[in-house]
């Protein structure tokens, strides 16, 4: 079976952490999600749901913002629960896999963490070429 799902939208709201009882960090967030149309049709969109769980809720919590463009990966799933007028209701929402940001980072935005200790690259030189041997010429390539 094959449930994935892979959706690129802009967020409506800030996301905003939350923890469960069992002090697990959740959040969870609405894309916008522009369908296909052809040209001389009204744009529609949609409102999908998305969660996200442990330390992608921390990630998403903390590095996106309303309006960002994100693309997410995940699965679609279903949720069964009463409301407050006592009604049955059905939810479908995505369970993140993965959030990836889609647009280049806002200056504004958090700042990211400390890059490591910057290392020297590598150096490598052309001599002290014992280690290869000599390429044939062309003449004596097999094809």
């Amino acid at each position: 079976m094959l449930n994935t799902a892979i959706l690129m939208g802009r967020l409506t709201a800030d996301p905003e952490l939350r923890y469960t009882t069992s002090n697990i960090p959740v959040t969870s967030f609405t894309l916008a999600v522009d369908r296909a149309y052809r040209s001389g049709e009204e744009r529609q969109t949609d409102f999908i749901n998305i969660v996200a769980w442990r330390q992608r809720a921390e990630f998403v919590s903390k590095w996106f913002h309303k309006g960002q463009l994100v693309a997410v990966e995940g699965s679609i799933q279903t949720r069964r629960y009463t409301d407050k007028d006592g009604n049955n209701r059905t939810a479908f929402e995505v369970v993140a896999n993965n959030v990836h940001f889609a647009e280049k980072r806002d200056p504004s935005a958090a700042p990211a963490a400390q890059p490591a200790a910057a290392q020297p690259a590598p150096s490598f030189s052309n001599t002290g070429n014992e280690d290869f041997a000599a390429m044939p010429g062309d003449d004596e390539l097999p094809f």
